[in-house]
Protein backbone atom coordinates (compact mmCIF):
# COMPACT_ATOMS: atom_id res chain seq x y z
CA UNK A 1 0.00 0.00 0.00
CA UNK A 2 2.75 2.47 0.68
CA UNK A 3 4.16 2.01 -2.38
CA UNK A 4 0.91 2.38 -4.11
CA UNK A 5 0.82 5.70 -2.11
CA UNK A 6 3.75 7.25 -3.29
CA UNK A 7 3.12 6.32 -7.14
CA UNK A 8 -0.30 8.55 -6.52
CA UNK A 9 1.64 10.91 -4.49
CA UNK A 10 4.36 11.39 -7.81
CA UNK A 11 2.50 11.23 -10.51
CA UNK A 12 -0.34 14.01 -8.99
CA UNK A 13 2.30 16.12 -8.28
CA UNK A 14 3.46 15.89 -11.76
CA UNK A 15 0.02 16.64 -12.98
CA UNK A 16 0.06 20.01 -10.58
CA UNK A 17 3.28 20.85 -12.09
CA UNK A 18 2.25 20.42 -15.80
CA UNK A 19 -1.35 22.14 -15.12
CA UNK A 20 0.63 24.91 -12.94
CA UNK A 21 2.54 25.67 -15.89
CA UNK A 22 -0.06 25.52 -18.46
CA UNK A 23 -2.08 28.10 -16.42
CA UNK A 24 0.84 30.08 -16.53
CA UNK A 25 0.52 30.75 -20.43
CA UNK A 26 2.03 34.05 -20.72
CA UNK A 27 5.00 32.92 -18.00
CA UNK A 28 4.01 36.19 -15.98
CA UNK A 29 6.36 34.59 -13.03
CA UNK A 30 9.45 35.04 -15.62
CA UNK A 31 9.85 38.76 -14.55
CA UNK A 32 7.63 38.86 -11.63
CA UNK A 33 10.37 38.61 -8.73
CA UNK A 34 13.03 40.45 -10.88
CA UNK A 35 10.26 43.59 -10.96
CA UNK A 36 9.65 43.85 -7.79
CA UNK A 37 13.16 44.29 -7.03
CA UNK A 38 13.58 46.78 -9.84
CA UNK A 39 13.52 50.68 -7.87
CA UNK A 40 11.16 53.15 -9.33
CA UNK A 41 12.70 55.21 -11.78
CA UNK A 42 13.95 59.14 -11.26
CA UNK A 43 12.68 62.09 -13.28
CA UNK A 44 15.97 61.99 -14.54
CA UNK A 45 16.04 58.11 -15.70
CA UNK A 46 15.79 57.47 -19.43
CA UNK A 47 14.55 53.98 -18.71
CA UNK A 48 13.42 52.06 -21.46
CA UNK A 49 12.12 48.24 -21.58
CA UNK A 50 12.85 45.89 -24.25
CA UNK A 51 9.89 43.78 -25.39
CA UNK A 52 10.13 40.55 -27.05
CA UNK A 53 11.16 36.70 -27.68
CA UNK A 54 13.90 34.94 -27.78
CA UNK A 55 15.63 37.65 -30.10
CA UNK A 56 15.38 39.95 -27.50
CA UNK A 57 16.20 37.91 -24.22
CA UNK A 58 19.31 36.13 -25.97
CA UNK A 59 20.67 40.07 -26.64
CA UNK A 60 21.80 39.77 -22.62
CA UNK A 61 23.85 36.80 -23.16
CA UNK A 62 25.37 37.29 -26.93
CA UNK A 63 25.87 41.40 -26.29
CA UNK A 64 25.60 42.23 -22.24
CA UNK A 65 27.37 45.11 -22.43
CA UNK A 66 24.54 46.58 -24.52
CA UNK A 67 22.75 46.59 -20.91
CA UNK A 68 24.89 47.31 -18.79
CA UNK A 69 24.94 50.81 -17.10
CA UNK A 70 22.47 51.88 -18.75
CA UNK A 71 18.55 52.31 -17.69
CA UNK A 72 18.07 49.44 -20.46
CA UNK A 73 16.07 46.62 -19.09
CA UNK A 74 15.54 43.49 -21.14
CA UNK A 75 12.28 41.89 -20.90
CA UNK A 76 12.23 39.05 -23.59
CA UNK A 77 10.97 35.75 -23.32
CA UNK A 78 11.93 33.06 -25.87
CA UNK A 79 9.13 31.56 -27.66
CA UNK A 80 6.72 34.15 -26.88
CA UNK A 81 4.00 35.32 -29.40
CA UNK A 82 2.62 38.48 -29.16
CA UNK A 83 -0.74 37.39 -27.70
CA UNK A 84 1.41 36.13 -24.48
CA UNK A 85 3.50 39.26 -24.99
CA UNK A 86 0.10 41.70 -24.34
CA UNK A 87 -0.87 39.68 -21.24
CA UNK A 88 2.00 40.66 -19.29
CA UNK A 89 2.55 44.23 -20.61
CA UNK A 90 1.56 45.54 -18.26
CA UNK A 91 3.45 44.11 -15.65
CA UNK A 92 6.90 43.82 -17.55
CA UNK A 93 6.82 46.99 -19.20
CA UNK A 94 3.84 49.87 -17.65
CA UNK A 95 4.39 48.96 -14.53
CA UNK A 96 8.16 49.15 -14.34
CA UNK A 97 7.38 53.21 -15.66
CA UNK A 98 9.80 53.55 -18.70
CA UNK A 99 9.64 56.61 -20.87
CA UNK A 100 10.39 54.34 -23.82
CA UNK A 101 9.36 50.64 -24.71
CA UNK A 102 10.83 48.83 -27.91
CA UNK A 103 8.67 46.36 -28.87
CA UNK A 104 10.37 43.21 -31.29
CA UNK A 105 7.82 40.68 -32.18
CA UNK A 106 5.92 38.52 -34.39
CA UNK A 107 8.08 35.85 -35.79
CA UNK A 108 6.99 32.87 -33.63
CA UNK A 109 3.02 33.77 -34.41
CA UNK A 110 4.48 33.24 -37.83
CA UNK A 111 6.27 29.67 -36.63
CA UNK A 112 2.92 28.68 -35.17
CA UNK A 113 4.08 28.29 -31.38
CA UNK A 114 0.35 28.73 -30.30
CA UNK A 115 -1.08 27.87 -33.01
CA UNK A 116 -2.62 28.82 -36.20
CA UNK A 117 -2.57 33.25 -36.62
CA UNK A 118 -3.31 35.62 -39.48
CA UNK A 119 -0.89 38.71 -39.88
CA UNK A 120 -3.26 41.06 -39.28
CA UNK A 121 -3.86 39.49 -35.60
CA UNK A 122 -0.41 39.82 -35.11
CA UNK A 123 -0.48 43.28 -36.53
CA UNK A 124 -3.01 43.80 -33.80
CA UNK A 125 -1.42 42.31 -30.95
CA UNK A 126 1.35 44.95 -31.63
CA UNK A 127 -1.13 47.79 -31.72
CA UNK A 128 -2.76 47.10 -28.49
CA UNK A 129 0.81 46.96 -27.13
CA UNK A 130 1.44 50.22 -28.37
CA UNK A 131 -1.88 51.67 -27.56
CA UNK A 132 -1.63 50.40 -23.89
CA UNK A 133 2.22 52.35 -23.53
CA UNK A 134 0.97 55.84 -25.35
CA UNK A 135 -1.79 55.94 -23.31
CA UNK A 136 0.61 55.57 -20.01
CA UNK A 137 2.84 57.99 -21.55
CA UNK A 138 5.68 55.82 -22.71
CA UNK A 139 7.39 56.46 -26.42
CA UNK A 140 7.05 53.65 -28.55
CA UNK A 141 9.19 52.23 -30.93
CA UNK A 142 7.68 49.13 -33.04
CA UNK A 143 10.74 47.40 -34.76
CA UNK A 144 10.72 45.34 -38.43
CA UNK A 145 10.46 41.45 -37.62
CA UNK A 146 14.06 40.11 -38.37
CA UNK A 147 14.24 38.16 -41.34
CA UNK A 148 13.72 34.61 -41.43
CA UNK A 149 14.12 32.29 -44.38
CA UNK A 150 12.81 29.41 -42.55
CA UNK A 151 12.54 28.19 -39.27
CA UNK A 152 13.93 25.06 -38.56
CA UNK A 153 11.79 23.89 -35.63
CA UNK A 154 8.76 24.73 -37.80
CA UNK A 155 9.51 24.64 -41.53
CA UNK A 156 7.14 25.71 -44.31
CA UNK A 157 5.73 28.00 -43.04
CA UNK A 158 6.83 30.98 -45.58
CA UNK A 159 8.39 33.33 -43.33
CA UNK A 160 10.20 34.90 -46.09
CA UNK A 161 7.35 35.70 -47.72
CA UNK A 162 5.42 36.88 -44.87
CA UNK A 163 7.41 38.95 -42.56
CA UNK A 164 8.22 41.64 -45.10
CA UNK A 165 4.40 41.68 -45.72
CA UNK A 166 3.99 41.86 -41.90
CA UNK A 167 6.34 44.71 -41.89
CA UNK A 168 4.83 46.31 -44.05
CA UNK A 169 1.94 46.83 -41.99
CA UNK A 170 3.84 47.75 -38.65
CA UNK A 171 5.52 50.24 -40.68
CA UNK A 172 2.35 52.21 -42.37
CA UNK A 173 0.88 51.79 -38.92
CA UNK A 174 3.63 53.56 -36.99
CA UNK A 175 3.78 55.87 -40.04
CA UNK A 176 -0.06 56.85 -39.18
CA UNK A 177 0.16 56.81 -35.40
CA UNK A 178 3.06 59.24 -34.92
CA UNK A 179 5.27 55.95 -33.70
CA UNK A 180 9.16 55.28 -34.56
CA UNK A 181 9.55 52.49 -36.60
CA UNK A 182 13.29 50.95 -36.00
CA UNK A 183 14.40 48.99 -39.44
CA UNK A 184 16.70 46.15 -38.49
CA UNK A 185 15.09 44.04 -41.59
CA UNK A 186 16.47 46.22 -44.14
CA UNK A 187 19.92 45.46 -42.45
CA UNK A 188 20.05 42.09 -41.72
CA UNK A 189 18.01 40.42 -44.92
CA UNK A 190 19.76 38.65 -47.65
CA UNK A 191 18.29 39.09 -51.38
CA UNK A 192 15.68 35.97 -50.63
CA UNK A 193 14.61 37.65 -47.29
CA UNK A 194 16.50 35.23 -45.24
CA UNK A 195 18.69 36.19 -42.27
CA UNK A 196 22.68 36.60 -43.35
CA UNK A 197 24.49 33.61 -42.33
CA UNK A 198 27.09 36.10 -40.49
CA UNK A 199 24.56 37.88 -38.81
CA UNK A 200 23.21 34.69 -37.28
CA UNK A 201 24.25 30.93 -36.60
CA UNK A 202 20.26 29.19 -37.46
CA UNK A 203 18.93 31.79 -39.90
CA UNK A 204 16.79 32.90 -37.09
CA UNK A 205 18.31 34.21 -33.93
CA UNK A 206 21.22 36.86 -34.15
CA UNK A 207 24.62 36.10 -33.48
CA UNK A 208 27.05 39.12 -31.90
CA UNK A 209 27.56 40.52 -35.10
CA UNK A 210 23.89 40.31 -35.59
CA UNK A 211 23.50 42.16 -32.38
CA UNK A 212 26.33 44.57 -33.23
CA UNK A 213 24.35 45.92 -36.12
CA UNK A 214 20.57 45.81 -33.71
CA UNK A 215 22.31 48.15 -31.17
CA UNK A 216 23.73 51.32 -32.83
CA UNK A 217 20.16 51.41 -34.76
CA UNK A 218 18.30 50.81 -31.95
CA UNK A 219 20.40 53.39 -29.30
CA UNK A 220 19.62 56.09 -32.48
CA UNK A 221 15.82 54.96 -32.27
CA UNK A 222 15.50 55.39 -28.65
CA UNK A 223 17.57 58.93 -28.79
CA UNK A 224 15.08 60.23 -31.06
CA UNK A 225 11.86 58.83 -28.66
CA UNK A 226 13.49 60.83 -26.15
CA UNK A 227 13.61 63.88 -28.08
CA UNK A 228 10.24 63.48 -29.04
Amino acid sequence: MKIVHTVYILILCFFMSCNSKAQDWANLNKYKQANKELKAPTESDNRVVFMGNSITEGWSNAMPSFFENKNFINRGISGQTTPQMLIRFRQDVINLKPKVVVILAGTNDIAGNTGPTTLEEITNNIKSMAELATTNNIKVIICSTLPAFDYPWSPNKEPNIKIPALNKKLKAYAADNNLIYLDYFSAMATKDYGLKKEHSGDGVHPNKKGYQVMAPLAEEAIAKALKQ
